[in-house]
């Protein structure tokens, strides 16, 4: 009751000063000011203002908002952690069998630990028939090259 008591004498107050305005030939700022004015009396008059003063003074209502901020503290207290960790549960798992996989490219039948390793490209190349698959391994050199900076950065979780 008292709550909208206040809103309605605010509005009143409020189109008295509208009033004044446009007295002294100021239109625009005069209606706008009633329109702001006439907020507290539409509150009143649609039962706003009642909701709000039955929730502000109901104990139930504020353990409820208690809890919600208890969820939302929990809420991001869990994702901090999970962003501090980097990844998702299926993420590290991945992680955890790229890592044991490190040393050998997808695909590669040895393993690619630098640039100077040619365990696979030593043989000797005796005809015709040997060059076809050497130059196969020059193309899919790149591709060796690019799988290793795929396990790098996977094993950095980026």
């Amino acid at each position: 009751m008292l709550a909208e008591t206040i809103c309605s004498a605010a509005s009143a107050a409020g189109l008295g000063i509208a009033a004044i305005t446009a007295y002294r030939k100021r239109f625009l700022t005069a209606a706008r000011i009633a329109a702001y004015s006439l907020v507290p009396l539409g509150l009143v008059l649609t039962g706003v203002v009642a909701w709000v003063s039955g929730i502000a003074f109901k104990p139930s209502v504020w353990i409820g908002f208690g809890v919600l901020g208890l969820s939302w503290l929990l809420f991001v207290t869990t994702r901090a952690i999970e962003r501090r960790s980097g990844t998702t549960r299926a993420e590290r798992r991945a992680a955890r069998a790229a890592e044991h996989d490190e040393a050998v490219a997808p695909g590669a039948s040895t393993p690619s630990l630098g640039a100077g390793s040619t365990a696979g490209q030593a043989r000797p190349a005796a005809g015709g028939a040997a060059a076809k698959p050497k130059r196969r391994q020059e193309a899919a050199a790149p591709a060796d090259d690019f799988s290793d900076i795929e396990a790098i950065l996977k094993k950095h979780g980026i």
